[in-house]
């Protein structure tokens, strides 16, 4: 049983929210504002504790998606999640955000694969079964028309996140399920991080760092 903050920046939805045993007590996100973590991720932390009249040092852990997603995203939300912790002296949770955005789906058949974009027709994904167990590990993938085929051709396959776009136009079978315009969200971290937390599965701050999956390539801008 805890309090705990969550933090989730790895896609352009900047999203924080306040848990206790699991529960979320306050949500503050938006998808809107394009990657500007950097400018609203502390507000929305400050917005959740004025919410609830919950002081920062009465945390009992600061949760963040560690990833895979944006660079950038992963180490705004990382490195604040950090200095939280390192000031208010709690302990670090972190979660998976493939496994975090698996947890929006609600069926009870068949597998969830969560993918978000990885530039051309890559995607980061993952595969669940209806019991959100992870069947298959994390991997950078390059999708064609036969990605996934044998899991199609014995069940439903739930697909969710911004690489569900490009996956559909590739994918077309009747067992594939798109659910579209879903982004990882702070909502679904809190019972992961009750979880955790539980399990006294935590992070060394000082030496915690996201899972970039890929390395990072800078790009030049165009003219």
């Amino acid at each position: 049983m805890a309090l705990v903050l969550n933090i989730e920046t790895a896609t352009t939805n900047c999203s924080v929210s306040l848990s206790k045993d699991g529960e979320t007590l306050v949500l503050k996100e938006d998808n809107s504002l394009g990657y500007s973590h950097a400018e609203t991720l502390h507000l929305f932390i400050d917005e959740v504790f004025n919410i609830s009249e919950i002081k920062p040092k009465d945390i009992d852990a600061v949760a963040v998606s560690k990833g895979p997603g944006s660079y950038t995203g992963l180490r705004i939300g990382v490195s604040s999640a950090k200095g939280l912790c390192f000031a208010l002296d709690k302990p670090l949770i972190s979660i998976s955000t493939l496994e975090s955005l698996a947890h929006q789906v609600k069926y009870n058949d068949g597998y969830i694969i969560p993918m978000l974009d990885a530039r051309r027709m890559e995607v980061y994904s993952a595969i669940y079964n209806s019991n959100l167990e992870l069947h298959r590990e994390i991997r950078a993938e390059i999708l064609t028309e036969e990605s996934y085929s044998i899991l199609l051709e014995h069940s439903k396959v739930y697909f969710i996140g911004n690489g569900v776009e490009k996956t559909k136009r590739l994918i077309q079978h009747p067992n594939a399920i798109f659910i579209d315009a879903k982004l990882p969200s702070a909502n679904e971290m809190s019972l992961l991080a009750e979880i955790k937390h539980k399990k006294s599965d935590t992070e060394d701050v000082a030496y915690f760092e996201p899972y970039y999956l890929k390395d990072f390539v800078a790009l030049k801008k165009k003219n």
